[in-house]
């Protein structure tokens, strides 16, 4: 599984990085067919509160690719609420088939 992180407007920290990678291992050690991560962090905009999003791309073959996208006060809980929904969605689509 190949875990892609691009940090958009701001420098990643290897703490931050190392979050997401840990966060990935855990969701596909429960979807091992999982076959990359795509994460993009967004820094909004530097001055306003809620300016943190997260973008995460699941792909899963057979089940093709999820999406998600949140937006929070820190990275890790943009994160967070993505990888959640992303679970959802993945749990329905291995489900269906």
């Amino acid at each position: 599984m190949e875990v892609r992180i691009n940090a958009i407007h701001f420098d990643i920290s290897e703490k931050l990085s190392a979050f997401v990678q840990k966060k990935a291992d855990r969701l596909a050690r429960r979807y091992p067919s999982i076959s990359y991560f795509d994460v993009n962090l967004t820094l909004v905009k530097a001055a306003t509160a809620m300016n943190k999003e997260a973008v995460v791309k699941i792909s899963v073959p057979h089940h093709g690719e999820t999406v998600t996208t949140k937006t929070a006060d820190t990275f890790e809980e943009a994160y967070d609420l993505a990888l959640e929904a992303a679970e959802r969605q993945l749990e329905k689509k291995t489900s269906e088939k």
